[in-house]
């Protein structure tokens, strides 16, 4: 019983044996192409990226932290480089010391950048341009016992800030480049104001405390200390009087209205609609980004911005049409497109690596399958080499006994060798016939030996 199995057992090993070896230049070749393709595609991203934010405390910040906690579902660790704001991080994203960055309309030179290979993942949200000051100050009442805020005039033009202490962000944030570009459309001079350059967070304590008579930021809604402000008493928001005029002077900006009531209801904060002026903040990356990376990026985008806001709609955002660069394929894709149709059904890492080796993997099988056919004639050839080989003796031992060379025995003895190695051969049962043959073409011979020259 253990026989026949162990027999069976060789023939099945000896004819996997074979086809791997008919298969191995075919398979070796395949093998080679993808891998060549892989390294050369590098399809899989590194795991960690950075992102440049801003300080801590602000819409940049915040939203830096919601991005890393979409991106760890992936297993791709997102490292915040917090900065002084937007012009920090473009600087950062041009030294290579960051893979994507938050950039607000009018920090970036869109000939430059874009031949440097900086491009967009699309524009996220707007940004106003938030003036608050203190009523009382406008008054000449900023350290005289103050009157009530409702009698003082309220500020709608730039020039109703001269001789004011006004903060306009600090180095770094893009904040005071803007506002010197305003101040200059108004034929300001900057000396005008007293201007100092302290954070947000230190300046809005400066300006409740009474230091500070002004202070301008730009900064999503989403900045705690806008919404501080906003809620403040004594505290009040420019209601820009010529928005829509800059808005024609400055391409990054827009004008926007904050509706009545949308900071809360129930307050009635703010009394009236407030017009603003407002940029786009988009999410710039460089061309060395990994591909999957950008593409991850602005599908978290999709799910971080897509929601209503106090100044646009659901689905405003994120958007390809206000961003100041050339959008990225990636962010195209996510933003006007469809998900990949791997990405439905698979994890990212594996719809990531099908999509970007789809054409070589489809190359491959069209390659492969002439190449194919070439598999089972060398296997064929190689299990019939086996038997085939022994042909050429055999026919020397043959010619031997028609020439009459040779002594009978030793051509016996040779006739009797070549049998035991026949004997020895294991081939599949499918050539079992060639097998066969050469063992009865043996005994044909030898027949022929005792025939021609009897003991």
């Amino acid at each position: 019983m253990i026989g026949p199995i162990r027999r069976t057992l060789t023939l099945i090993v000896l004819s996997i044996r074979d086809m791997l070896a008919s298969a191995g230049p075919v398979a070796l070749l395949a093998v080679g192409v993808l891998v060549a393709a892989y390294w050369w595609l590098d399809p899989q991203p590194p795991k960690t990226v950075t992102l440049a934010t801003g300080p801590d405390g602000s819409a940049y910040a915040e939203f830096g932290q919601r991005y890393a906690q979409a991106l760890a579902r992936n297993h791709i660790q997102v490292e915040r480089h917090t900065t002084e704001g937007s012009l920090a991080n473009l600087q950062a994203l041009r030294a290579g010391q960051a893979h994507v960055a938050f950039v607000r309309g009018g920090s970036a030179d869109a000939a430059a950048d874009g031949e440097a290979g900086i491009t967009s993942l699309g524009a996220l949200f707007y940004e106003p341009l938030w003036v608050f000051y203190r009523p009382v100050a406008l008054a000449g009442q900023a350290r005289a016992a103050p009157k009530s805020a409702a009698s003082a005039p309220a500020v709608s033009t730039l020039g109703q800030l001269k001789g004011l202490r006004v903060n306009i962000d600090q180095p770094g944030s893009g904040v005071p480049e803007i506002v010197q570009r305003l101040l200059q459309a108004n034929g300001i001079d900057a000396t005008a104001l007293v201007t100092s350059q302290l954070p947000p967070p230190a300046a809005a304590e400066a300006l409740l405390g009474g230091y500070l008579d002004a202070m301008v930021l730009v900064t999503a809604p989403e900045s705690p200390v806008v919404e501080r402000l906003l809620r403040a008493p004594g505290v009040a928001l420019m209601d820009v009087a010529q928005a829509d005029a800059y808005a024609r002077r400055f391409p990054f900006l827009q004008p926007v209205t904050l509706p009545r009531g949308v900071v809360d209801l129930a307050a009635d904060i703010p009394p009236r609609d407030i017009s603003l002026l407002a940029t786009t903040t988009s999410l710039l990356t460089r061309e060395q980004t990994h591909p999957a990376l950008r593409q991850l990026f602005a599908q978290a985008a999709q799910g971080l911005h897509s929601g209503a806001g106090w100044f646009n709609r659901a689905r405003d955002f994120p958007n390809t049409r206000t961003s100041e660069l050339p959008v990225s394929p990636e962010g195209d894709r996510a933003i006007n497109g469809t998900p990949p149709f791997w990405q439905r059904y698979l994890p990212f890492w594996a719809s990531n690596l099908l999509e970007r080796m789809w054409l070589v993997i489809g190359g491959l099988i069209v390659l492969l399958l002439p190449l194919s056919r070439v598999v089972p004639p060398l296997y064929t050839f190689r299990v019939r080499r086996r038997v085939f080989r022994w042909y050429a003796r055999l026919r020397g031992i043959e010619a031997k006994v028609d020439e009459g060379l040779g002594e009978r025995n030793e051509l016996l003895n040779e006739l009797d060798e070549l049998d035991r190695v026949a004997n020895g051969i294991t081939v599949p049962l499918a050539h079992a016939e060639e097998l066969f043959a050469l063992r009865n073409n043996i005994d044909t011979v030898r027949r022929r030996l005792l025939a021609k020259r009897p003991a």
